[in-house]
């Protein structure tokens, strides 16, 4: 079972995020970066791309062996479909059409979500908003483990199977942590999706549908850009609770991985965060920050100071502007 994890509670802080001071402050010094505060179009055409890419996929495996479909699955599909909830990501922030054409944002982030198989775009929407709001605080955040998540993983092999349970996670913490009443706009993403579902089934056969499926579920679990989960806000480092990423993978993942200054301006679209770390050098520069998601994995399984409990967690729950 490995080494048992020393951590046996959160780290409860009783300050405020850093990200709306920090961002007052850099604004103040530097305000042309109020300039990329816009709607990224290429985001458009690059997520119609991705979309054709995997209904291509889904017919030139219709015919394979079942070992090649779960061996594309893993070593195409994932990346292309966790890409992809990294673009619907970028959606929830209104980057595709701005903040003017909110319903378009919700329409196209649907659009975005079929080849992904399961129903997310809308009510990834409705939690991130607070996960950014309310970093970290108790009973609203679902970016937070649940407590029976970091009291039983608590062994290096139980981290190892957390990892790749990740995905089974994310979508079930969220009843567990913060239920919210279902909206017409999810009934909307779920109908639509099981729809084009049965669609992909009915043309080309089961084959296709288990493809598309197990791209999400292995893509999102233990897969190098399945890093980004743990290195965004865990706290390998006492008193550092965001971590930005420097790696090559931020070309596939709309540039995620710059989460110190995402979180300081979440209207900024992924491509102008490396922009804005570049004008506010002396505020990031200094900043922990991971230039490997694969280590980070590792590192996290084998460190037996680091588990789900590994995240500052508050008990205020002050509103924090997204402006």
């Amino acid at each position: 079972m490995g080494s048992r994890v020393s951590r046996e509670d959160f780290e409860w802080v009783y300050t405020d995020q850093p990200h709306a001071a920090r961002r007052r402050e850099i604004l103040a010094k530097y305000p042309e970066i109020k300039s990329l505060m816009k709607p990224d179009s290429n985001l458009i055409w690059i997520v119609v791309m991705m979309v054709l890419m995997q209904l291509a996929a889904f017919y030139l495996v219709k015919d394979l062996d079942w070992k090649w479909v779960i061996f594309w699955a893993y070593t195409f599909g994932s990346c292309v479909n966790h890409s992809m909830t990294l673009a619907i990501h970028e959606i929830s922030h209104n980057s595709a059409f701005g903040h003017c054409k909110a319903m378009w944002n919700r329409w196209f982030g649907m659009f975005a979500n079929l080849p992904i198989g399961l129903p997310y775009s809308v009510s990834f929407k409705r939690y991130h908003m607070d996960h950014h709001r309310y970093l970290g605080a108790n009973g609203i955040d679902v970016d937070i483990p649940t407590d029976f998540e970091g009291w039983f993983f608590c062994t290096t092999f139980r981290k190892f199977i957390w990892v790749i349970l990740q995905p089974v996670f994310y979508t079930f913490r969220p009843l567990f942590i913060n239920p919210k009443p279902i909206t017409y706009l999810e009934i909307i993403n779920t109908v639509t999706q099981i729809i084009f579902d049965i669609i992909i089934y009915y043309f080309w056969g089961i084959k296709s549908l288990v493809y598309m499926l197990a791209a999400s579920v292995l893509g999102l679990g233990l897969h190098p850009i399945s890093g980004h989960f743990i290195a965004e806000h865990y706290m390998f480092l006492k008193g550092h609770e965001t971590y930005s990423y420097y790696g090559p993978l931020n070309l596939l993942t709309f540039n995620v991985g710059y989460h110190n200054e995402h979180h300081d301006f979440p209207n900024i679209p992924g491509k102008s965060l490396p922009l804005v770390r570049k004008i506010a050098a002396e505020y990031y520069d200094s900043l922990p920050h991971y230039n490997s998601w694969v280590k980070v994995l590792y590192d996290f399984v084998t460190d037996d100071t680091i588990s789900p409990y590994s995240r500052m967690k508050r008990h205020q729950k002050g509103k924090v502007t997204l402006e």
